[in-house]
């Protein structure tokens, strides 16, 4: 029994990736980062992300076969989208250079070597575009060819140095962006969001360099007069797929993870002010009416506002002697001093409202006590409220007679 031989074509076709996938998330990403990018259309570094997403829809999109093919039909020109394609990925790695030195280095970082390595990048890669286009003019493509042309004209005169003259380009600046990045992921001190983003960046060009290596060897391989064709036709398209996607995730990891992660922080702390919430509008009346369209943020806003305008008169009734014995309580209890002063703060409230619901405001207490770093600290208060059985053991001990706290001490 003869086991069937592996088809490398056929294997490949199986994880196949459309083009408009990775266009699809590329698109996304510029849409998370364009508002941002217009409200700050002053910033050079947003600009150049902008740019630099646009650069890579543009190249999925027009190195799509179907895309391809309306290009040559529309100029009447055959292949005239090879220059094409080649001038957008080559001004995209260009692209990703320049915002590499930029982010790393910061706008603030104008050195001698800076501007340098910013001069050659533009300079190379603008030489490069135009050489691109002067080898096409010079060249004899007679043939369209929309998935192999790389490899079909490998061995036609300037076309040939056409393709290797784009290969070489974009292998050696994702070859340097990904140094650069991976040696940025080392840095102490950087945000997780931003490292995370980092080494997916660093992933999507080394899977960049996996392309160009595979196209470079079906080019070679057609120069000896071999046929490895697959690894440009069938390798090098899902490989640049997968590296688009990586790239685009990315990018958007940083912003929108730490997007996510504020609005987490706001909505937890919106729910831990529930029980003291609910504690004042029994001392208030009516709580904050709900707006439908009100942003997570103005609902926090007015929800602590809500509280502290219904604490500032309740602290007519705060006994500042019951939240003193009521520390020691929670201390002696076993607490630590942070949960111990919460904990005194809401037997203090309580004890507030339900004076104030028994009878008439305090005279000779127009200011009340000062309430400054209760107010300060309502989301430790809340938290406090949310264990009945300890503030009931506290309470029970602060309002305890003298003697019944000697005993047990």
């Amino acid at each position: 029994m003869t086991l069937p031989a592996l088809d490398p074509p056929d294997l490949l076709g199986e994880f196949y990736i459309s083009f408009w996938i990775p266009t699809a998330v590329l698109a996304a990403a510029l849409l998370i980062k364009l508002p941002t990018i217009i409200r700050l259309w002053r910033d050079p570094l947003l600009r150049a992300v902008g740019g630099l997403l646009l650069l890579a829809c543009g190249v999925f999109v027009f190195c799509t076969p179907s895309t391809i093919a309306t290009v040559n039909r529309l100029t009447g020109v055959p292949n005239i989208s090879a220059p094409w394609c080649y001038s957008l990925i080559t001004a995209f790695c260009g692209s990703c250079l320049l915002l590499i030195i930029t982010w790393r280095n910061g706008l603030s970082d104008r050195s001698a070597a800076t501007r340098r390595a910013t001069r050659w990048v533009i300079s190379v890669y603008s030489g490069v575009v135009v050489a691109l286009w002067v080898l096409f003019l010079l060249a004899d493509a007679p043939a369209e060819r929309l998935r192999d042309l790389d490899t079909y004209y490998a061995t036609t005169p300037f076309m040939r140095e056409e393709i290797l003259l784009y290969l070489v380009a974009h292998a050696v600046a994702c070859l340097i962006t990904s140094r650069l990045i991976w040696n940025w992921v080392r840095t102490e001190g950087l945000d997780a969001w931003l490292r995370w983003g980092l080494k997916l960046l660093g992933a999507g060009y080394a899977l960049n360099l996996i392309f160009d290596a595979s196209k470079l060897a079906a080019v070679v391989t057609r120069w000896t007069g071999r046929n490895l064709d697959w690894l440009s036709t069938d390798l090098a398209p899902p490989v640049a797929a997968l590296s688009a996607i990586l790239i685009a995730v990315g990018f958007i990891l940083p912003h929108a993870g730490q997007y996510l992660h504020d609005r987490w922080r706001v909505r937890l702390a919106h729910r831990e002010l529930r029980p003291l919430y609910q504690l004042m509008r029994t001392a208030g009346g009516e709580g904050v009416p709900f707006v439908l369209r009100a942003t997570p943020e103005l609902r926090l806003t007015r929800r602590e506002t809500f509280i502290r305008d219904v604490l500032l008169p309740l602290a007519r009734y705060i006994d500042t002697g019951l939240g003193r014995r009521a520390y020691d309580a929670a201390v002696g209890l076993g607490h630590p001093p942070e949960r111990a002063r919460a904990l005194a703060a809401a037997v203090s409230i309580l004890d507030a409202v339900e004076a104030r619901s028994r009878g008439p405001e305090p005279s000779g207490a127009a200011a009340g006590p000062d309430t400054t770093n209760l107010l300060q600290e309502i989301g430790a208060v809340s938290r406090a409220l949310r264990s009945p059985d300890d503030i009931e053991a506290v309470r029970a001990l602060a309002t305890a007679p003298a003697e019944s706290v000697a005993v047990h001490e």
